[in-house]
């Protein structure tokens, strides 16, 4: 069972934190020019920020938001927030980090505010063990480098397919640890969790989808 959850503030993130998987943290001396005219309140600096930007941006919430519709307005919010903080960004991380940042952020606070809409569970997918401590079924262990089959595209959509059958609390975990690249701790603080906690969602998501991709994906075997 994982740890109560706490309550936790967001706001739109200074430069502090690490960045996302895939996206480099030092400084890109390119960002300059654009930050200076946004600064000086040049309106096609933000017509470039939102054309640039926008795109990865609303990627990353599409992602975290799975089959939901509001995707554009969480992009409108986030960029609302950015234009806000954008005189506590100094530029110690690439603009594009802090960006892509603040909306994963506004898709977790609209995440957090909803109460419509269940998380469900996972128990279902996960491994069951005997009375003993042994697997109650054999389990499959990967023949190959999973890489091999990822290349090739349809395999690849049945991975994001999978992924969104998750329950959304878990399928939430996985994304922001394993496609993100968030740590535990930041994903506890993300989500209001503890840290044991986390470090729990992430395994068992881990676990369901392994369980999910059995069912579509080659190279496995008993």
């Amino acid at each position: 069972m994982e740890d109560a959850e706490a309550p936790s503030a967001r706001r739109a993130p200074d430069d502090a934190g690490p960045a996302p998987a895939g996206v480099a943290a030092a400084p890109d001396p390119a960002d300059a020019p654009l930050l200076a005219a946004l600064r000086a309140g040049d309106p096609a600096a933000f017509e470039t920020l939102v054309r640039v930007h926008g795109p990865r941006m609303r990627a990353a919430i599409a992602r975290l938001r799975g089959a939901s519709a509001d995707a554009d307005d969480i992009l409108q919010d986030a960029f609302l927030s950015a234009f806000r903080a954008l005189g506590r960004f100094e530029g110690r991380s690439r603009l594009s980090t802090w960006l892509h940042r603040i909306a994963v952020n506004s898709a977790l606070m609209r995440l957090r505010g909803r109460h419509d809409e269940p998380t469900g569970d996972i128990e279902a997918l996960l491994p069951h063990f005997s009375p003993y401590g042994a697997f109650t079924a054999a389990q499959r262990a990967w023949s190959q480098a999973p890489e091999a089959d990822l290349e090739r595209e349809e395999l690849r959509a049945q991975v994001r397919e999978a992924i969104g059958r998750l329950p959304e609390n878990y399928r939430i975990a996985l994304m922001l640890r394993d496609i993100e690249g968030l740590e535990n701790a930041e994903i506890a603080a993300s989500l209001g969790i503890s840290v044991n906690a986390a470090k729990i969602r992430v395994h068992r998501a881990r676990q369901g989808l392994k369980a999910l991709l059995e069912q579509v994906l080659p190279g496995l075997r008993p």
